[in-house]
């Protein structure tokens, strides 16, 4: 049974979730903090984007801002948002592989918080990966987190990591665009019921400009960054669309009141270029 194709996109809401391997379900609609600054600002735009309805909030220990998501996260929660409706994911750096319980823990006291929704390895990194998802695994025994899962990872990789150890990843975070349509790594996700959560899905703005992606836009009298997020979602994919513009954040969330044709799917899938804006794990063993 693939768990995470749960959501027909007939009737996606911003409240959809889906069902990881672990018995959780994650919100699909996520909001990503990447080179958000740490105080005010990521406060900020944390805080407006769960006003907006999103429910998934993403940083890591590398971002250096956890303290501004947990600060908003606990200001959502004085304004009647409950704990347990927000999700909250955080990660584990490459230089943390040797002390990974430290770098957890440190992460938790950072955010403020009773625990973590879901924790993932930032990295795969070469000859370390097994051993900290094996950590891994152990924390999930603390109470301290509720999920784990891992980033950058290849099918390879994945592979590796699931022959080796006892838990399958509850997530797999890879940037995953229209230009960067990871079909093969989607495929492989579903089959072994690992949910795939793109970030980078608005490509840093690169393309929100592409003819393409605004004519289809016009069509549906959306935005460019709408039709990319819709088309995710339609892919049952959990996605972290980023805008530090509380006009775009409350737009990016807007998307579901339309419904991209099966046609018009078509059209984008196949505008896969293997465009990367990001690292590339596939540098890696």
């Amino acid at each position: 049974m693939i768990l995470n194709l749960l959501c027909d996109h007939m009737v996606l809401s911003i409240n959809s979730r889906l069902k990881m391997n672990d018995g959780n379900s994650i919100p699909m609609l996520g909001y990503g903090t990447w080179q958000i600054p740490d105080g005010k600002k990521v406060e900020e735009c944390v805080f407006t984007a769960l006003m907006c309805g999103y429910r998934l909030i993403d940083t890591a220990s590398i971002y250096d801002n956890e303290k501004g998501v947990g600060n908003a996260v606990r200001s959502a929660m004085k304004k009647g948002i409950p704990r347990k409706d927000i999700f909250v994911t955080t990660k584990l750096w490459n230089d943390d592989h040797n002390r990974v319980e430290a770098a957890f823990n440190e992460s938790l006291e950072r955010l403020g918080l009773d625990y973590i929704d879901l924790y993932l390895i930032h990295w795969p990194v070469i000859g370390k990966r097994i051993n900290t998802w094996k950590i891994f695994e152990r924390l999930l025994n603390t109470g301290k987190v509720k999920s784990i899962g891992v980033s950058n990872f290849t099918i390879a990789q994945l592979k590796e990591l699931m022959m080796q150890t006892k838990i399958v990843p509850a997530v797999n975070q890879v940037e995953f665009s229209p230009w960067l349509y990871q079909r093969e790594l989607l495929d492989f996700c579903n089959k072994n019921n690992i949910i795939l959560e793109a970030y980078s899905p608005l490509t840093r703005g690169r393309m929100l400009s592409d003819p393409m992606l605004r004519e289809i836009a016009e069509k549906y009298k959306k935005s460019p960054a709408q039709i990319v997020i819709r088309w995710c979602l339609q892919h049952n994919l959990v996605l972290l669309p980023k805008s530090t513009e509380p006009v775009k954040i409350k737009e990016n969330s807007e998307v579901f009141d339309f419904e991209i044709t099966e046609e018009d799917m078509n059209v984008i899938d196949s505008w896969n270029k293997n465009l990367r804006f990001c690292w590339n794990p596939e540098e890696l063993d």
